[in-house]
């Protein structure tokens, strides 16, 4: 299929004689002022605008800076017999890719546009290949390539359509309950409620009413029944973060839940059915509080079922790079900012810091820097302060980022497409299918990536 070409120009003869020159290879559109090229654009999708400077009372400037404000715009080019360097920059800076002289010469023309077309789809190409690198490495909202990450991912798949109950261990900060809530989405009862407790928040008399409910006069206070978090949860998850921090009376309680299914609420008589899911978290080891006399042992098995341990940050920096690409968009959107990538002392003090607040710390880093930043980098001084004097990070026994410039996912890319080239023994047809991209995509991607003699190599 051609690519859609629309001319806008007020000279009749111009307008007809460029349609004539470039319809061999172009379906060819006309307009003869702005408004009139509005009209088309809002009922013909385009590839490239190709308008004059002057255009009467709306000129060619102002065309191209409302198109290039929509989504997906054409490729916009500006000609003009008025000349210059500083038209020029002027046309680029409203978003104009490039920019000819009239007369027109139809050769270059035809070469100018070519090109930029070229490059779009290379852009575009390239931009569905890293969302397809970046959705390799997601799961249910948390990210990760490294080995600890895809041995937690490939947990959570392998639990989720059971019923098994998962503890969840790793320090505050480090997403376990994302991992609870990848679970619950992955399983037979996600179009139920997924209900969170935070065990740590509440005393023992109200935690034990949170989750079990009470009737009316219950307790001093209790005006009312209350209708507690097993019963909320009902076909679906409950999921109690902090566990350890519950007190021995509860801990019976949610015993008896997990081996009869059964339950009373705070002051009633009535035997109710426990339907949920249970996952439950801690950023304590329980195992040493078993021992300890703190954690009864038999509730620890029943919660033991299949663990899961979510690593701290600082032991998975290779993944740095794809958290902060999806924090820096994700913050952008939801401050109303523009996006911007962290300029290069930022990216270098992100990848040294220790992050002891693992993931959380680190979202909140990169959001502190997009709200503050002003410029067309986030700089280190947009940056909290705690970066701008890193504490020593001692290195040994941790998964290595790699250099400031993975940030733009060139080592990730690199990882998904040998990977699927292993997978394909390597066959670049299978591969590319595998990728879901063209094989000539494949093939250019190789070469710029310089993997070409990597992938002849292959088993």
């Amino acid at each position: 299929m051609s690519a859609a070409l629309l001319i806008v120009d007020d000279e009749k003869n111009t307008r007809d004689g460029l349609r004539h020159a470039l319809e061999a290879d172009f379906d060819v559109y006309l307009a003869a002022d702005a408004d009139g090229a509005l009209q088309t654009l809002e009922s013909v999708s385009m590839d490239v605008v190709l308008t004059d400077l002057r255009l009467g009372e709306k000129d060619g400037m102002s065309l191209i800076e409302r198109i290039v404000k929509k989504p997906n715009p054409p490729i916009c080019i500006m000609m003009t017999a008025y000349g210059s360097v500083d038209t020029a920059v002027e046309a680029m800076k409203r978003g104009a890719y490039d920019f000819v002289t009239k007369p027109v010469n139809i050769d270059r023309l035809e070469i100018l546009i070519k090109r930029a077309l070229r490059e779009r789809n290379t852009s575009r190409e390239n931009k569905e290949l890293r969302s397809k690198v970046q959705s390799q490495f997601r799961v249910d909202g948390m990210i990760g390539r490294s080995q600890a990450m895809v041995e937690v991912f490939d947990t959570i798949k392998q639990v989720a359509p059971s019923r098994a109950t998962v503890l969840v261990q790793g320090e505050s900060g480090t997403g376990k309950e994302l991992a609870a809530h990848a679970i619950h989405e992955l399983s037979p009862r996600s179009q139920e409620k997924f209900v969170a407790v935070h065990c740590a928040s509440l005393t023992a008399e109200l935690l034990a009413s949170e989750l079990f409910g009470h009737e009316k006069g219950a307790f001093t206070g209790a005006f009312e029944r209350r209708i507690g978090r097993f019963e909320q949860a009902k076909g679906g998850t409950l999921f109690l973060d902090e566990i350890g921090e519950i007190d021995p009376t509860t801990q019976v309680k949610i015993l008896r839940v997990l081996g009869e299914r059964t339950f009373e609420r705070v002051g009633g008589g009535e035997t109710l059915t426990a339907d949920v899911r249970l996952i439950a978290a801690t950023n304590r080891d329980l195992s040493k509080l078993v021992a300890e006399g703190k954690f009864r042992d038999d509730l620890f098995f029943r919660l033991h079922v299949v663990p899961i341990t979510m690593p701290p940050l600082r032991q998975r920096k290779v993944d740095i790079p794809l958290l902060v690409d999806a924090f820096l968009r994700e913050t952008a959107i939801e401050n109303g900012k523009p996006h911007r990538d962290l300029a290069p002392e930022a990216i270098q003090q992100v990848l040294e810091y220790d992050w002891p607040g693992n993931v959380r710390e680190l979202r909140t880093a990169i959001e502190h820097g997009v709200v503050m930043a002003s410029g067309t980098q986030i700089t280190l001084r947009d940056m909290p302060a705690i970066l701008r004097s890193p504490r020593p990070d001692a290195n040994s026994g941790r998964e290595q980022a790699p250099t400031p410039s993975g940030f733009n996912l060139q080592d990730t890319e690199t990882a998904l497409i040998l990977q699927a080239l292993e997978d394909c023994r390597g066959n670049r047809s299978e591969a590319a299918k595998k990728l879901g991209i063209s094989r000539r995509t494949l093939h250019r991607r190789l070469r710029e990536l310089n993997l070409f003699k990597r992938s002849t190599h292959l088993p």
